[in-house]
Formats: C-alpha cells, sequence, structure tokens
C-alpha cells in the first residue's frame, strides 16, 4: 500500500492525468478491434442517421474555410466537409490511428479530395497548425478523449481568435445507442460536458439536437 501511495503521488506531483475514456476506448486496442469499428464507421445507412449534410451547414462551415477534422477515423466527413469548403479551403483530416488514416487516405484519394491533408495526432494534441482554423469538428469523439483538458487546449491554440469548436456527441441516456450502451460508453451528459469545455477556455454560444434523442451539436467559441 505505501509503494502504492508513493507512486499515486509522484504522478500527481508530475502534473499526470489519469486515463477517463478506458471504456470508451477499450474496443480501439489491435488493429482487429478497429477493423470492426471501422465497418460500423461505413455503413450503408449512415448518411441517414449522421445527416452529415445538416451537420456541416449547421456547424457553419463555409466556402474557403479550414476545417480540421479530429478524429477522422475512416474519413467518412471528408467528401461533405471537403466540398463544403470548396478549393479555396482546406481540411485537415486528423486521427492517432495510422489504419484509420491509411483508410482515410484511400478515401481522399478515390474521390480526389485535392483539399483535404492527413496529419497524426497523439492522444494529448491533435497536432494542428498554430491559429489556422476555422472550425474544429468533434463528431463523435469527444468522449475518446483520454485527456480533455490537453486535447482542448491544443485544439484552443489551433483555432484562429473567431474559429469554433463544434462538438457532435451522444447522449448519456439508453436510447442514444444500441442495448443502452451509451450509459457506460459516454462519459459525460450534454449539461456535464459544457461545464468540461468551458472550464478550458471555450464558450458554449448554440445548442441543438442533431439526432433525436441520439446526438447533439454544440458550437462553442474561444474565451
Amino acid at each position: 500500500m505505501k509503494r502504492t501511495a508513493v507512486i499515486l503521488a509522484l504522478a500527481l506531483a508530475g502534473g499526470l492525468q489519469a486515463q477517463v475514456a478506458q471504456d470508451a476506448n477499450k474496443g480501439y486496442q489491435t488493429e482487429q478491434q478497429r477493423q470492426s469499428v471501422a465497418q460500423s464507421l461505413d455503413a450503408a445507412n449512415r448518411d441517414e442517421t449522421q445527416k452529415p449534410r445538416e451537420l456541416v451547414q449547421a456547424a457553419g462551415i463555409e466556402p474557403g474555410m479550414t476545417v480540421a477534422d479530429i478524429g477522422t477515423g475512416i474519413g467518412y466527413m471528408l467528401p461533405f466537409l471537403s466540398r463544403r469548403v470548396g478549393a479555396a479551403g482546406h481540411v485537415i483530416a486528423e486521427d492517432i490511428f495510422d489504419d484509420f488514416l491509411a483508410a482515410a487516405k484511400q478515401r481522399v484519394q478515390n474521390q480526389k479530395l485535392t483539399n483535404v491533408t492527413l496529419v497524426k495526432g497523439t492522444e494529448t494534441d491533435p497536432n494542428l497548425p498554430e491559429g489556422q482554423v476555422d472550425v474544429a469538428l468533434a463528431l463523435d469523439v469527444y468522449h475518446h478523449f483520454d485527456y480533455p483538458e490537453k486535447m482542448l487546449a491544443a485544439i484552443h491554440k489551433a483555432l484562429r481568435p473567431a474559429g469554433m469548436l463544434v462538438i457532435v456527441e451522444y447522449y448519456k441516456r439508453e436510447s442514444a445507442m444500441p442495448n443502452g450502451r451509451a450509459l457506460t460508453h459516454i462519459r459525460l451528459d450534454m449539461a456535464d460536458l459544457i461545464k468540461e469545455v468551458e472550464a478550458n477556455r471555450f464558450h458554449l454560444v448554440m445548442e441543438k439536437e442533431h439526432v433525436r434523442n441520439v446526438q447533439y451539436m454544440l458550437v462553442l467559441e474561444k474565451n
């Protein structure tokens, strides 16, 4: 017990944070697990369930903007974002997994999305260019942040002065995911998520339901 207490004290003294998304991330540990996830991310009915065109419009994304797709996965949103920002705009597709980035790259090449670049991030930093992002989109990904304070600090740094963080997240309620999985998979419900993000130098300017009883959208500006 004494040794455990000493280790914990040293960790706290060193500013280390606990990984808070262990339940959400346990199905992403191996390439085989991620291949299974990728199949669901590319489901034939996802356009109907995710409403990507409505999402892009509601997020305030306009031609000429630079948009970061944080946790892009296999790049599902990239065609919608690429077309929205147009030739004068730029889309940065970020993920922490090489296999997801490879799938996203293949989508970019297949659809000739010439205004998209791919970036490998880390659990604490999406490695976005400082002060150059108009909209940072976190679609179904906030609950996967193991170190939310560090991620929010890095996103804050990447946004332009008038830049926006757009979070689309599942409600923490039984109806939000099959078999009530959201009750354990999702760390925070909307009210607590807003409190956490606002405590890290953001201010909520809009909230709306994106998919009834399933997902909501938050738009936040920098403090």
